[in-house]
């Protein structure tokens, strides 16, 4: 049976480890990750934590609705056992009635064939690192290969010893000049996000730095469940032009080459960014955008507004 449970009901340690053993588990899910990135959410629990779906929730206008929080690319139903898309119709079919729209990302593995709802394919890649570096390096394109001959020619350097405020800082100076809906809570929330994973050892971020020694580029990739997400990243003019994202990413490919991991990029709809994850030998896959609106037309519409504010990935 499946049902909605309070955020303040929720047994944590029953949740994470439904989570930690769910075929489709994801660092997202973990209590600890929503507690960050959420300003509230409560949940969908079938049985004793067989399966759950996390519901991130606020409230505008006396209207209660679900969405998507920040730096949260795939939540929906994570199940330890076998899911059909008939379980994640129940699932959804489930919600509760008082929320009134609900536009949310569902993962790869929930099927959404039976939902009768608005749905979205969003895009993603992964690149199974399990092959010799030698393999994987030859799927490379051949604009990927010449951004890293231009990388070691400009005498780019990489250091793990970049901090996550160096990072956000560089990001804010220069991509995120042109996301206004990006305030200083949402970056309140990566910092803590990205120091939460350090804490608990599943991250690693790199830095990129100039011939002269300045930082241009950093990328923080997140492991859980066998994948490494490649979480947040940010660039400067310089590194556009010299390839040092491209040299992060292949590094991270060489040192991580040969084991069970895939390295999951996190998108992107964004086409130049989808060229340039599959330019690494990446698959592209796709996962289902639920959207449900029970109001009036123009409520709607302002909750549209809300939701490119509140609720998407800054990549």
């Amino acid at each position: 049976m499946i049902r909605f449970v309070k955020y303040a009901d929720i047994d944590k340690s029953l949740w994470d480890d439904c989570i930690e053993k769910a075929i489709n588990g994801k660092v997202y899910g973990y209590s600890w990750y929503l507690d960050i990135v959420c300003r509230e959410w409560n949940a969908l629990i079938e049985d004793d934590y067989v399966a759950v779906f996390p519901l991130p929730s606020g409230r505008k206008f006396f209207i209660e609705y679900i969405y998507q929080p920040f730096f949260t690319q795939q939540l929906g139903v994570f199940s330890c056992k076998h899911l059909t898309s008939a379980v994640v119709r129940e699932f959804i079919d489930c919600l509760p009635k008082r929320f009134r729209y609900v536009d949310i990302n569902l993962n790869t593995l929930n099927k959404s064939g039976d939902l009768h709802c608005k749905l979205i394919p969003q895009l993603n890649h992964e690149l199974d690192l399990i092959f010799p570096y030698p393999d994987l390096v030859q799927k490379y394109s051949l604009n990927t290969r010449r951004n890293l001959k231009r990388a070691l020619q400009s005498d780019i350097s990489l250091s793990s010893s970049l901090t996550p405020d160096e990072m956000v800082r560089l990001f804010r100076q220069n991509r995120g000049k042109q996301l206004a809906h990006l305030t200083d809570d949402e970056y309140t929330i990566l910092l803590r996000l990205i120091y939460a994973c350090i804490h608990r050892g599943i991250a690693e971020v790199i830095g990129a730095y100039s011939d002269h020694n300045e930082l241009c580029a950093g990328a923080i990739f997140v492991r859980s469940h066998e994948k490494a997400i490649f979480l947040f990243s940010a660039v400067n003019a310089e590194a556009r032009a010299n390839g040092a994202m491209s040299l992060i990413i292949d590094q991270f490919i060489r040192q991580n080459a040969g084991i069970r991991l895939t390295l999951d990029f996190e998108g992107s709809n964004v086409p130049d960014l989808a060229r340039f994850y599959k330019s690494f030998g990446a698959t592209a896959l796709t996962y289902p955008r639920v959207i449900i609106s029970k109001l009036p037309r123009v409520v709607d519409i302002a909750l549209r507004i809300l939701r490119r504010s509140k609720g998407r990935s800054a990549s």
